[in-house]
């Protein structure tokens, strides 16, 4: 045996790798251990999710058919407009200033050009009312009654309705880089993937980046998420469900969601009455996360998060988007004024199966005022 302390420290060092990562695997449930046969990373009747993909859901089909007269003008294409290079004197005050005033306080009057909605029949969706409406789309299935009154804005907007969905691509892709918006769903009281008649979800913000493959293309499964414990209350919300034939669905309840885009600005969107409908796989879960989304709460999310430059290359006008989303809002009326606040809407999700690590105990006792810690949230 050797006595050469250097290779002595190293062996005493990956003993201590060894057991530390033994213990973490203990501890994270780390390898699939089933509960059944029919899910790897089912441990505990507990299994967790972390979000890689999510979209606002617009089913696509040919332009002329969804968008006859072509998609909506932009900011630049309406401030000219407005405003004509027609020899007339204007001040900075009547037009940048007053266009800056429209686009943060919107308002319902007319505008001097059209808006295009979107046409068709057709959209992803759930039915969110439990009626069948005349206005109500099919979904591409055949099921009917699906509320989707999101699709009919964006449709035509080309940042959203356009093949490439440039905004959709950005949105992704600031999710993927940036934790902000890393978003995790662990479902508890799991007895079979399959089928069971009671579970429970619930909704959280991660801090770990995603899982890629070698290439850096593909998200794998079985990350380590560790839950975001010092600002990510306000996004802990609890969803019961049922999973039928591999499908799970949940109750309606009203959901916060970390929503980044340009730059990696913060954002959230406020799902009311949402709810999940995912296929469950082996190694992850796809599908529906679908609500009425509050007007008010997007839009400030949109204003915020999109810099004019980007709204002006996806051509999205903010005021113009804000009049059709008031105009399209079929859910939660106003109490006092009896307005609808919020618009139907879908969003298509993909998820990999991800170990979700809690917190041993409390972490922080000494927050600002009005803060609200995941322990204080998850009490409530």
């Amino acid at each position: 045996m050797t006595s050469n302390p250097q290779f002595r420290s190293r062996g005493a060092r990956s003993l201590q790798v060894a057991l530390i990562a033994g213990v973490a695997s203990a501890a994270l449930g780390a390898g699939p251990v089933a509960a059944d046969d029919t899910m790897p990373g089912l441990a505990d009747r507990t299994i967790g999710y972390v979000m890689t993909q999510k979209m606002w859901s617009i089913y696509k089909t040919e332009d002329s058919e969804q968008c006859p007269k072509g998609y909506n003008d932009g900011p630049r294409e309406q401030f000219k407009i407005l405003f004509p290079d027609d020899g007339s004197k204007r001040t900075l005050l009547d037009t940048q200033l007053e266009r800056e005033a429209e686009v943060w306080f919107p308002t319902t009057t007319p505008e001097p050009y059209p808006f295009y909605e979107g046409q068709g029949t057709v959209a992803r969706g759930l039915n969110l009312d439990g009626k069948v409406d005349a206005d109500d789309y099919t979904s591409p299935e055949g099921e009917k009654g699906i509320d989707n009154e999101f699709q009919r804005v964006f449709r035509c907007v080309a940042g959203y309705g356009t093949p490439d969905a440039y905004m959709t691509f950005f949105e992704n892709r600031v999710m993927h880089d940036d934790v902000y918006g890393r978003v995790l769903i662990e479902l508890t009281d799991v007895d079979s993937i399959e089928n069971d008649d009671d579970v429970t979800v619930t909704t959280y913000r991660g801090m770990d980046g995603l899982l890629l493959d070698a290439a850096g293309k593909e998200f794998l499964p079985y990350s380590t998420q560790r839950i975001d414990t010092r600002w990510g209350g306000e996004f802990v919300q609890t969803f019961k469900g049922r999973i039928e034939n591999g499908v799970l669905t949940t109750e309606p309840a009203d959901l916060r969601i970390p929503w980044p885009v340009a730059f990696a600005t913060s954002g959230v969107h406020v799902v009311k009455g949402a709810r999940f409908r995912l296929d469950l796989t082996e190694e992850g879960a796809k599908g529906l996360l679908a609500g009425y989304t509050d007007i008010e709460a997007f839009y400030l999310q949109s204003n915020t998060g999109w810099s004019t430059h980007h709204q002006s290359y996806g051509q999205l006008s903010q005021p113009s988007v804000y009049r059709a989303m008031r105009r399209r809002a079929d859910g939660y009326p106003d109490p006092e004024i009896g307005e609808f606040t919020a618009i139907s809407s879908a969003i298509e999700v993909e998820f990999k199966q991800a170990y979700v690590v809690h917190p041993p105990q409390r972490i922080s006792s000494n927050e600002p005022a009005g803060h609200k810690d995941l322990a204080s949230a998850a009490g409530e």
